[in-house]
């Protein structure tokens, strides 16, 4: 496929932007006269195993993405730090003469790890295919799709990364492809950023910006991450959730022991341990760990008004996820986004099903996830459930219990983090240039652009904005019910071909 070259030089001399509706049209017809060689390259992307931690398949797919970057005529390159075990960041530049704005364009292309027996047959990680419809919904693989053939806007495309995020990478450089093709030039200098992290916390971010601070300055961090909203309308998220995990173990006898022979004497660790999670949240969702949400941020009347215009979709999810009724009656889905969380991510003792056995196991574990909102600090909010554990009568500890502190505490539990946490971040409302993205997202489409003051999940927002101090905005292009992070992820297909649209009126705001 022969992409467009932006030529600097005749940059200058190029008129006015069109009116964004004619824009948009230009970009339509040459995403349709380009879909099959746009699919061919995002499935050969999707091929790549992305495993965070896989740092030789991490670089396979850094070096594609500069080979992407580079037949578009974008100037790119791979930023690296001098540390171990850190994967690169893939970065681009386009300058455009006379702009007094510079953009930068964020995406990640690391995965979440994979378990292939549990994806539905035929659908694979890391062999992209095309399905009727989610595996949910009865969707099945079609076997007949050959490459260059028609592809049904309607139709999914499966993989790991297919929507978090290489779909940002697809989306991204393919606006720029055909906002060059359509003869119009980006209004703001565009740097591109597409991070190989991610999906572990971006432990190196730091150490990136600060190798590489001057090529990583910009007005505008635009951040194409998560999902539209749940109705497929297009939105603008102002600001994402801070994440900390803790890991929790807690210790039981030194071997297993036989259930009749010692139950009923020797204390079993799981059971102590379902005891002291059921003591951090009752059934009606409220968080009984003292303070937990005594130091977050009051939203703003603006933040008010945001959150109750977004159109309802609570009584559609809980009919298509089996829900009687949420976790915190009243609250909808998205106001739930301002607010601190703590969740189970799992909780492991013995076996179950096939593998099950009479015994009291040795140890019990469990991983909570606490999501942040401003106010709340990542170090805090740990220190609050950890004063909550010991006045649960826990002896916390950071490592295995010695004798002596088996035989002096009944309740032994080890407390992990493993890492320092991310803190939320968000971007004022009204703030100008936030309201001019707005602007262009809402000149694609004929309904009002959702106005989501926080993301549900986590980017690593807050590190940016304290080190570089730009103003920073996430707009998702991917359907909401794509399965990522879990199997059989997916992504719409019509989702990115709207997103191309999106981007290109984007680059070319004013």
């Amino acid at each position: 496929m022969r992409f467009p070259r932006f030529a600097p030089v005749l940059l200058a001399s190029v008129t006015p932007l069109l009116a964004a509706t004619a824009l948009q049209e230009k970009v339509r017809a040459w995403r349709v006269a380009h879909e099959r060689e746009i699919i061919g390259e995002f499935r050969d992307l999707l091929a790549i195993p992305n495993v965070a931690v896989d740092r030789a398949n991490i670089r396979r797919n850094a070096d594609f993405i500069v080979a992407m970057m580079k037949r578009r005529g974008i100037d790119a390159r791979l930023l690296e730090v001098a540390a171990p075990n850190v994967n690169p960041v893939v970065f681009g530049e386009v300058r455009v003469p006379g702009a007094t704005r510079t953009i930068m364009l964020y995406a990640h292309f690391d995965g979440q790890p994979v378990n292939p027996a549990q994806w539905a047959p035929g659908w694979e990680p890391f062999a992209p295919k095309f399905a009727t419809a989610p595996v949910e919904q009865g969707g099945k693989i079609i076997e007949t799709w050959r490459l260059g053939d028609p592809v049904d806007p309607a139709w999914r495309l499966t993989g790991r990364g297919a929507a978090d995020d290489k779909a940002g990478v697809m989306v991204l450089l393919n606006a720029y492809s055909a906002l060059v093709a359509s003869g119009a030039a980006p209004t703001a200098n565009l740097k591109f950023f597409f991070d190989g992290e991610e999906e572990i916390g971006s432990p190196n971010l730091r150490a990136v910006i600060a190798a590489h601070r001057e090529a990583l300055a910009a007005d505008l961090w635009l951040i194409l991450d998560g999902p539209c909203h749940p109705s497929g309308r297009k939105q603008v998220v102002f600001g994402v959730r801070g994440d900390v995990n803790v890991h929790l173990t807690a210790f039981g006898p030194k071997r297993p022991l036989h259930s009749g022979n010692y139950g009923n004497w020797a204390p079993n660790p799981s059971q102590l341990l379902v005891n002291l999670l059921a003591s951090m949240k009752d059934d009606t969702g409220r968080v009984l760990v003292p303070g937990f949400a005594d130091d977050v941020t009051p939203l703003t009347a603006a933040e008010r008004r945001a959150f109750a215009a977004i159109p309802s979709i609570e009584g559609e999810l809980q009919r298509e996820l089996g829900l009687a009724r949420p976790e915190v009656p009243g609250r909808t889905l998205f106001e739930g986004f301002a607010v601190p969380t703590l969740n189970i991510n799992g909780i492991q003792g013995a076996n179950v099903g096939a593998q099950a056995a009479n015994v009291i196991p040795t140890t019990a574990r469990a991983v909570l996830d606490l999501r942040l909102v401003p106010g709340n600090d990542a170090k805090r909010q740990v220190a609050k459930v950890v004063a909550h554990i010991k006045a649960q009568g826990w002896h916390v500890l950071d490592r295995e219990p010695t004798d002596a502190e088996r035989a002096q505490h009944a309740k032994l539990i080890r407390v992990e983090t493993r890492g320092a946490g991310t803190n939320a971040q968000r971007t004022p409302l009204d703030a100008p240039i936030a309201q001019a993205v707005v602007a262009a997202v809402q000149s694609t489409v004929d309904y009002p652009v959702v106005q989501l003051p926080t993301l549900g999940g986590t980017l690593p927002l807050i590190v940016i904005e304290e080190l570089l101090g730009p103003k920073l905005l996430t707009v998702p292009v991917v359907n909401a019910d794509n399965n990522q992070h879990a199997e059989n992820e997916n992504v719409k297909v019509q989702f990115l071909w709207d997103g191309i649209e999106t981007y290109a009126a984007l680059m070319t705001m004013r």
